[in-house]
């Protein structure tokens, strides 16, 4: 029996109650306003995907909101990989991004896995996933309930785990499936039908958690507890504003300055920013509260940071 299903949805048992949001939701934080973003802005990170890495770096390319490169010796992974104009079931209406992504996907060298966190618009586009299929035909992993939607866009090498789950990825990469308070839906019918979930990557002594979506819960200090503290984690600190809606599906900077906390990271990188406004905060309101967390926190303010959409950084640093 799993804490975590209740025999027709998946639940968070970090909460009460599900939080899986609805048109009223929705409507009730449009007619509150939002906070004007830019429409076109330019992408300025130079990436590097054709550095050395020796034996045993790891280099991290943020490609834009919740899509990163992450190269290893002998493996290259995407997570939530979004290249679509809109964040939407249809290519005219919904969420369009204020950027272009940070690498044209021709310019990806090559791509062993993708990581999919869970199925909303924004963190599963099938069009780039059909894409990425076609030219690299990497293995596809997402959490349980997710398989069916992969198979119906032509995608077979598709690996399904439940929270605790793992594979075995080349380049003797493990590769867990750990929890998150989040949701799934993209339809009025199939809400929490499908889990959504965060990862935990480990090769030797390098180690990355890409936390997916998610509001702040216990489960950062279990996965610390059961993996023990990454070198790397990627953290959401966007689309929290109004509180009333979003706290429970998303961080704000200063509970993700907890979270960074709570895993003992190395390092922290900001990311569900700067692409697609799904909520009301002002564009560059992220970052300045994430300053201010660090300030109030006296964090060092190189512990959590953020980076240009196609930049690249080093672990370690490749002067080293």
């Amino acid at each position: 029996m799993t804490d975590h299903f209740n025999g027709k949805n998946f639940i968070n048992p970090t909460l009460s109650e599900q939080i899986s949001p609805g048109i009223s939701d929705v409507v009730g934080m449009m007619r509150e306003g939002r906070q004007t973003w830019p429409t076109n802005l330019p992408t300025t990170g130079v990436p590097q995907l054709a550095a050395d890495l020796g034996r045993d770096r790891m280099a991290v390319t943020f490609v834009n909101h919740a899509t990163f490169l992450i190269q290893m010796p002998g493996i290259t992974i995407l997570t939530d990989p979004v290249w679509s104009e809109r964040a939407s079931p249809v290519s005219c209406f919904g969420p369009k991004r204020v950027r272009s992504p940070g690498i044209a996907l021709e310019k990806i060298p090559s791509l062993d896995v993708v990581l999919v966190s869970h199925n909303h618009y924004d963190h599963l586009d099938l069009t780039t996933l059909r894409r990425l299929h076609e030219r690299f035909e990497p293995t596809f992993v997402v959490p349980l309930g997710n398989r069916a939607l992969l198979e119906s866009a032509g995608i077979k090498d598709v690996v399904e785990l439940d929270w605790w789950q793992s594979v075995a990825a080349p380049s003797q990469v493990q590769i867990m499936l750990t929890p998150t308070q989040h949701s799934s839906g993209r339809g009025l019918f199939d809400r929490d039908k499908a889990l959504w979930g965060s990862y935990f990557v480990k090769r030797g002594d390098r180690s990355l958690f890409f936390g997916g979506d998610g509001g702040y819960s216990s489960h950062f200090s279990d996965i610390r507890e059961r993996l023990g503290p990454p070198e790397v984690a990627l953290l959401g600190i966007g689309s929290y504003e109004p509180s009333w809606f979003m706290r429970p599906l998303h961080m704000n900077p200063a509970e993700a300055l907890v979270a960074h906390g709570d895993l003992e990271a190395g390092q922290s990188i900001g990311m569900h920013i700067g692409t697609f406004q799904l909520s009301s905060e002002a564009f560059d309101q992220p970052l300045t509260d994430l300053l201010s967390a660090l300030r109030v926190s006296n964090s060092p303010p190189n512990s959590f940071t953020v980076m240009e959409e196609g930049e690249t950084r080093f672990f370690p640093q490749i002067s080293e």
